[in-house]
């Protein structure tokens, strides 16, 4: 009766109950200043592949701390900064929490990306220059133990982790955490099967699978997780038991420990859906607590491209997380895919943007290996004599004449948008020089421009556009008068060029003026009439940003 009950409960606050307050109105977006600064724009500082070929990753992100503040960034996603199973391993292969590069263990004193001190004096600098550090924090599982432990397991489905496949039987696992390195510093928490729901290799056997631990006080996989697969509790490694209280302990410690010790502002949660999210709201109100972090900045990952799966998951955390637009990123590979035949005035159409802008962060790409399938949305031919989009990849294997980044997105005030290292800094995996310099051309614009009201003009099937009519007090380093944004989609004919016309009212304050191309300032400029209303171009398969002359 228990059981039905708890059910009822979570079913009517994840469904039934109005939403909270959108999550970003409380949470911190960049530096505390009065009177307040640029638009708050945040930066993912790393690709999966990341390393710098002379210093480590947190010196290079020193190094470029003041070209960011230039920019306008003002919240930097950092790679997991804890001890991983390899020397080389980028942290989501989470060995040690506790050990930011500074004991020898697995091999190495430092991680992937530096030692403890160097993380510590770069993220001074970028508070310096206002630009808050975002942790990306591993709390799904671990991988690498110290050694086996034997304990009972029952083999289940791998398409159906509630399926059970074979009887219990004992194992051998992974699963012992001692940490002889760092000697209890910080935490003398070990780890044993005791704290794991489940793991995928019997070391006895030999065997590859799913594994549900059992015996003892073991309570199976937990309910508040995604229902994909059955369960999606275990995803790989060990998995960890969050309704453990020595776990709980743990890793709340952790939380409020990571945030002073490197003067971070808030965290990027890895696989949210794989993980009980009672525990993760109580990770976030208990970092909340911490001095300085009561609005601290939460954003989760969970990747699916059905925004209905997530509309509880925003409803679950009390408005205290934002979410990844995933379903927008998928949105953006489709309409790459159908170029012309898409129609541009849907593209926001089932995205967390469109139904909880107060509660998205958008994006083009990521580090992420699944994400990098999609790649396919974010391929588009580059052209010297204009821009397809915000920020995009071509590969060799295959190309698309599409977008993407939207930048009614970027530009818009009610969500938050990051951008994506591999699309701005030289790198093997995506890299294109043309496209960067553009990149930072909107990105500028957008710390300049894009202030004020803002209008929405989705009224042709391969051209939509916006306005921000600008401010009366301009934001520091900004200008008042706004901007307009005409974004096409499609490629020309071989030997024609077709120019899409918008019109649209840049506000009765800016009218009788005139607006000058700023991507291509070859074009001619715009003159509005009194009222505010002009004629706003750009080519088929371009974007343009209109400023004040």
């Amino acid at each position: 009766m228990m059981n039905f009950v708890d059910d009822l409960r979570e079913w009517i606050r994840t469904t039934v109950l109005p939403y909270r307050s959108p999550a970003l109105r409380s949470m911190r977006r960049g530096p505390m200043t009065s009177p307040p600064g640029p638009n708050p724009l945040m930066i993912q500082f790393f690709t999966w592949d990341s390393l710098h070929p002379d210093m480590s990753w947190w010196k290079h992100f020193e190094s470029e701390v003041d070209n960011l503040a230039d920019l306008g960034f003002t919240q930097v996603w950092l790679p997991p900064p804890n001890k991983a199973m390899v020397p080389k391993g980028q942290g989501y292969d989470a060995y040690d929490l506790w050990d930011l590069g500074e004991f020898h263990q697995k091999g190495t004193t430092a991680t992937r990306w530096g030692t403890k001190e160097e993380l510590i004096k770069a993220s001074a600098s970028a508070q310096a220059r206002g630009i808050d550090i975002l942790i990306d924090a591993v709390l799904n599982h671990k991988i690498g133990a110290d050694r086996t432990e034997s304990f009972q397991a029952i083999p289940v489905d791998a398409d159906n982790r509630l399926k059970e496949i074979g009887p219990e039987r004992e194992i051998e696992g992974w699963t012992a955490f001692d940490f002889p390195g760092r000697s209890g510093k910080y935490s003398e928490m070990k780890w044993t099967e005791e704290h794991f729901t489940g793991l995928d290799w019997d070391h006895r056997n030999k065997e590859k699978g799913v594994f549900r631990i059992v015996g003892g006080k073991h309570q199976g996989w937990s309910k508040w997780v995604d229902k994909e697969l059955g369960n999606y509790d275990y995803l790989l490694g060990i998995d960890i038991d969050h309704r453990h209280p020595d776990v709980q302990k743990d890793l709340f410690a952790w939380g409020a420990w990571v945030l002073q010790t490197t003067g971070a502002t808030g965290f990027r949660l890895d696989a949210i859906k794989h993980m009980d999210r009672r525990f993760l709201l109580d990770f976030i109100k208990h970092a909340r607590k911490v001095e300085g972090r009561q609005n601290l900045f939460a954003v989760a990952e969970y990747w699916s491209a059905n925004v209905e799966l997530i509309k509880p998951y925003i409803r679950a955390f009390e408005g205290l997380m934002t979410f990844f637009d995933v379903p927008l990123h998928h949105r953006f590979h489709d309409a790459s895919k159908a170029g012309s035949h898409y129609d541009l005035r849907t593209i926001l159409d089932r995205s967390v943007v469109k139904i909880r802008p107060g509660d998205a962060v958008t994006f083009v790409d990521n580090h992420d290996k699944l994400g990098k399938l999609l790649r396919a949305g974010l391929e588009i031919i580059s052209s010297s004599k204009r821009m397809l989009s915000f920020y995009f990849a071509k590969k060799v294997t295959r190309e698309y004449s599409s977008l993407f980044r939207c930048p009614h997105v970027c530009f818009t005030p009610t969500s938050r948008s990051c951008v994506f290292y591999g699309d701005l800094y030289p790198n093997k995996e995506c890299y294109n020089e043309a496209i960067a310099s553009k990149l930072k051309q909107l990105i500028l614009a957008r710390k300049k421009f894009a202030y004020g009201t803002q209008r929405d003009y989705f009224l042709e099937h391969n051209c939509i556009g916006f306005v921000r009519e600008g401010t009366i007090q301009p934001v520091q380093g900004s200008e008042s008068g706004g901007c307009a944004v005409v974004l096409s989609i499609g490629d020309d004919v071989e030997g024609e060029s077709h120019v899409y016309t918008l019109r649209m009212n840049v506000g009765k304050v800016n009218g009788g003026g005139k607006y000058r191309p700023l991507l291509d300032p070859g074009s001619s400029q715009v003159e509005t009439a009194a009222d505010g209303w002009g004629l706003f171009t750009c080519h088929k398969g371009s974007l343009e940003v209109w400023v004040q002359a």
